[in-house]
C-alpha cells in the first residue's frame, strides 16, 4: 500500500469515528455504553490503516468527551492495543473480539475508577462486564455485519 492511500484511509477512519462519536454522543459515554463508532474496529482486519485511523479518531473524541486526561490516554492505548489485535486476527467471526475484550479490561477498570474510585472492589467485574456488553453489541451486532459487507465488495472499496 502506498503512503498516500495509507493515510487518506487513515484520516478518513479517524473522521467517521469522530463523527459516528459525535452524532451518537448521549450513549458513547458512561459505564453502559453503545459506541456506535466501535462498529469500525473491524477495519484493521482489512487495512493496516485502519489502527493509526482508529487510534486518532478515539484521542479526538475521547478529547471532547467527558471523561477527561485518564480517557483520553487510556482510551486511546485500549484503541491502539484493540485495533493492533485486530489487524492480526485473521478470522472474521474472531475480528470483532479484541476491541470487546481489551475495553472490557482496560475502559471497565478505568470507569469504575472515575465513577466509583476504589469504594466497591465487588463493582469493578460488574463495570467490566457492562463495557463488555456494550462493546459486544456494537462490535458483532453492527462491526460483523459490517465486515461480511466489506469482505463481499472488497474489489469495489479496494481494501
Amino acid at each position: 500500500m502506498n503512503k498516500t492511500k495509507f493515510l487518506t484511509q487513515a484520516a478518513m477512519i479517524a473522521a467517521i469515528y469522530v463523527i459516528l462519536v459525535e452524532i451518537f454522543k448521549p450513549v458513547s459515554y458512561g459505564i453502559m455504553q453503545v459506541r456506535v463508532a466501535e462498529a469500525l474496529t473491524i477495519l484493521p482486519y482489512f487495512t493496516p490503516a485502519a489502527v493509526p485511523g482508529l487510534t486518532v479518531g478515539v484521542l479526538i473524541s475521547n478529547t471532547l468527551g467527558p471523561n477527561g486526561m485518564l480517557d483520553i490516554i487510556l482510551g486511546t492505548l485500549a484503541t491502539l492495543i484493540a485495533a493492533y489485535f485486530t489487524y492480526k486476527t485473521h478470522r472474521k467471526i474472531l475480528a470483532p473480539l479484541p476491541p470487546i475484550l481489551i475495553n472490557a479490561v482496560i475502559i471497565g477498570a478505568m470507569l469504575y475508577y472515575i465513577f466509583l474510585g476504589t469504594a466497591d472492589e465487588t463493582a469493578l467485574p460488574v463495570i467490566m462486564a457492562w463495557v463488555a456488553l456494550g462493546q459486544t453489541i456494537v462490535c458483532y451486532g453492527l462491526g460483523y455485519p459490517l465486515i461480511l459487507i466489506l469482505d463481499k465488495y472488497r474489489d469495489i472499496f479496494d481494501i
